[in-house]
């Protein structure tokens, strides 16, 4: 299941825009920054079929002008 973390800038004047577009896609958290014009994200998902769709959604969102990984793993699935 990878776990990623990444700073998401907005465009300017849009980062109000950036938050609604990001808290309906259930993949994700955030926490606005409140001095800076700046969201950190956290994703998750289970399948790598999930990570790309996940992955267009971000890429279609306008109000989002860069998208920076900071941090990204993946845990291992035990077999029973």
């Amino acid at each position: 299941m990878p776990i990623k973390s990444y700073l998401a800038h907005p465009y300017e004047g849009k980062k109000e825009t950036l938050i609604k577009a990001l808290t309906v896609i259930d993949q994700c958290e955030i926490l606005p920054a409140e001095n800076e014009n700046l969201i950190v994200l956290v994703t998750e998902t289970e399948t790598e079929k999930e990570e790309e769709m996940l992955k267009e959604k971000l890429d279609a969102i306008k109000s989002l002008k860069l998208l920076a990984m900071v941090s990204g793993f993946n845990t291992p699935q035990k077999n029973n």
